[in-house]
């Protein structure tokens, strides 16, 4: 893969340690000796941090095309970060503080997609990313690869980060060939102190090891993704001696120490908290990939018994966080005195008109985009119950599947194999309304990026598949109280990582431990053969061991289209003309405790 010219290697920017100028003019000061009686130098400043901003640049939801709300009246957006970020540049002064990114920045809602496929920035003459306006317009200093910069390809990307003022960061994100970066690892940037003496800050890009296997179609042969710690272990003590006074990791990777694929890459998934443990010389990191808040929270390195303050904001730009360090001069250099994080919330600021008005444009094109009718439905379809129960609007999504891959095998040797299909309940208030259908109605069903895959597996595999997925419920004895509130997520599993499989009938017993729940699972009215062979329609995360399903990594492939799930949903629709639950809703499966219907 050729390496651009914002690439680490080759690059003066990057490979000279990407020293830059925070800004602000330095004040000559008198020499000061140990011996004066004079106060020690002292200096600080503040580095903002969001995370997992996921395509939002405006306080708006384009799937329900009306302004974000949710049930703890969260607001989302750049538009509102912007606000809160230059209340703290006008508290602290601008050239006492930073702005960087974890990642995750350029997929997830409707104006994202539109400037990846719709009207690509690949193209000739294309548009800016609105990302990248918005973020070179609040004067971002750097940012951390998240997995899902990936999902549109590498040419997508590198013409986002082309587009980016800043750098986009990725210390183990590797060349196949050379095992070089191929994304600059790092930058350092100078703080004008008030003594003449520069503060030195580096600021390290580490991303997620999972995006070999979640977005292998895109890097396979491309690119490799080494474990964080490993990485991180290399460029610190490098960092420190350039100089760094204070090193700080940008890690698009959560606290939590746990992976969704399994075994199968060497690396951990959830590796922030492991790298302020085993590798010294960190200050602090912003966390994220997680989708989790974390105002302020301290690890201890084995190794110096020093504290690694960590924080993660909420998700679409709900909140900012604030890592504020205290530096005293000693001994020739400035050192951390102290550094703590909190974070603030966007919903008590307005959108920064200079924000909106920027990108009021490109706004108004994805509005009218989402709202373009592709076809009619004859009766409302909801997920507000799609959790517990097997709802025709999940049903949708398995048919569309189904039938999409079954016409992909016909005249094939495993045409005449059954076809079953598994799907998630992304969204719990995702809706099909009477009458009209329009693309933000159908894509609404599926907001992620998933392609679709068949799998060959049998049906003893199935059983351990739907066994593996039943872990979603929470254990409720037989005539205790269901609160649907409590019954699902347990082992803080997601929503996305609960399927439902459809093509066969089957119980979920959640009165039996895990391992024991599925019951009477039956292949057209008659118990399945453990023997027998089936293909299974399914997304290319959960293909590739998103969520550590059992063997669907393995399993054979039969087939695999690079066409987004969702375009498949808007496609069906617009060559039917009409939704008719009628036609394809079944009640396929149904919790139970001791053979009792629980709904």
């Amino acid at each position: 893969m050729p390496l651009n010219r914002r690439t680490f290697l080759g690059t003066s920017a990057a490979a000279g340690a990407g020293v830059a100028m925070a800004g602000g003019v330095a004040v000559p000061a008198e020499a000061q000796g140990r011996g004066s009686g004079r106060p020690p130098k002292r200096y600080s400043f503040t580095v903002m941090g969001t995370t997992d901003l996921h395509g939002n640049v405006f306080n708006w939801d384009y799937f329900t095309d009306k302004e974000f709300d949710d049930k703890a009246h969260n607001d989302v957006g750049l538009a509102k970060i912007s606000t809160l970020v230059e209340q703290v540049r006008a508290e602290k002064g601008r050239h006492n503080t930073l702005m960087i990114d974890a990642g995750d920045t350029i997929q997830g809602t409707q104006l994202s997609y539109y400037y990846a496929k719709i009207d690509p920035i690949t193209a000739q003459h294309g548009p800016v990313h609105p990302m990248a306006q918005a973020m070179n317009a609040i004067g971002y200093d750097a940012a951390a690869l998240g997995n899902h910069e990936f999902n549109y390809g590498i040419p997508v990307l590198r013409k986002f980060e082309e587009q980016c003022d800043f750098p986009l960061l990725g210390a183990n994100a590797l060349d196949a060939k050379t095992l070089q970066p191929a994304f600059a690892p790092y930058v350092i940037k100078r703080m004008r102190t008030p003594h003449g003496r520069d503060v030195k800050v580096a600021i390290l890009g580490l991303t997620n090891p999972g995006i070999a296997i979640w977005d292998k179609a895109n890097v396979s042969g491309r690119m490799v993704f080494p474990g964080l710690e490993e990485q991180a272990a290399k460029f610190v003590p490098r960092l420190r001696s350039m100089g760094a006074d204070v090193v700080i990791v940008s890690a698009h990777s959560g606290t939590s120490g746990t992976s969704s694929y399994g075994d199968q890459v060497p690396y951990v998934e959830n590796a922030a908290a492991l790298v302020a443990e085993q590798v010294p010389g960190i200050d602090a990191i912003l966390v994220g990939h997680a989708h989790l808040e974390i105002p302020e929270y301290f690890v201890e390195n084995k190794e110096t018994g020093k504290k690694v303050v960590l924080s993660e904001p909420l998700k679409w730009g709900q909140r900012l966080t604030l890592f504020d360090f205290d530096l005293v001069w000693e001994k020739g250099r400035w050192v951390v005195e102290g550094a703590g994080s909190r974070v603030l919330n966007s919903n008590v600021v307005a959108e920064d008109p200079k924000i909106t008005g920027l990108l009021a444009d490109e706004h108004k094109k994805v509005v009218a985009y989402v709202n373009q009718v592709i076809g009619t439905s004859t009766a409302a379809m909801t997920t507000a119950e799609a959790a517990w129960k097997d709802e025709p609007i999940i049903d949708l999504i398995n048919v569309v599947q189904a039938e999409t891959v079954k016409a992909a095998l016909a005249g094939g040797a495993y045409a005449s194999l059954p076809v079953l299909s598994q799907a998630s309940c992304f969204s719990r208030t995702a809706q099909i309304p009477a009458g009209n259908v329009t693309i933000k109605d159908a894509a609404g069903l599926y907001p992620f990026e998933n392609t679709l895959e068949a799998r060959l597996l049998t049906g003893a595999q199935i059983k351990d598949y739907l066994e593996f997925s039943a872990r979603y419920y929470v254990q409720t004895a037989a005539g205790a109280p269901v609160d649907t509130a409590k019954l699902t997520n347990a082992g803080n599993t997601p929503d996305y990582n609960y399927d439902a499989v459809s093509g066969l009938t089957y119980e979920i017993d959640i009165a039996k431990p895990n391992g024991s729940r599925i019951v009477n699972l039956s292949f057209e009215g008659k118990a399945i053969d453990p023997a027998a062979e089936f293909v299974l329609a399914v997304n290319n995360y959960r293909a590739s061991g998103g969520g550590n399903f059992p063997h669907v990594p393995g399993a054979k492939q039969l087939w695999a289209n690079s066409e987004e799930i969702r375009n498949t949903i808007i496609g069906w629709v617009q060559a039917k003309g009409s939704v008719d639950g009628a036609q394809f809703a079944s009640v396929d499966w149904r919790l139970t405790r001791d053979g009792v219907p629980v709904f």
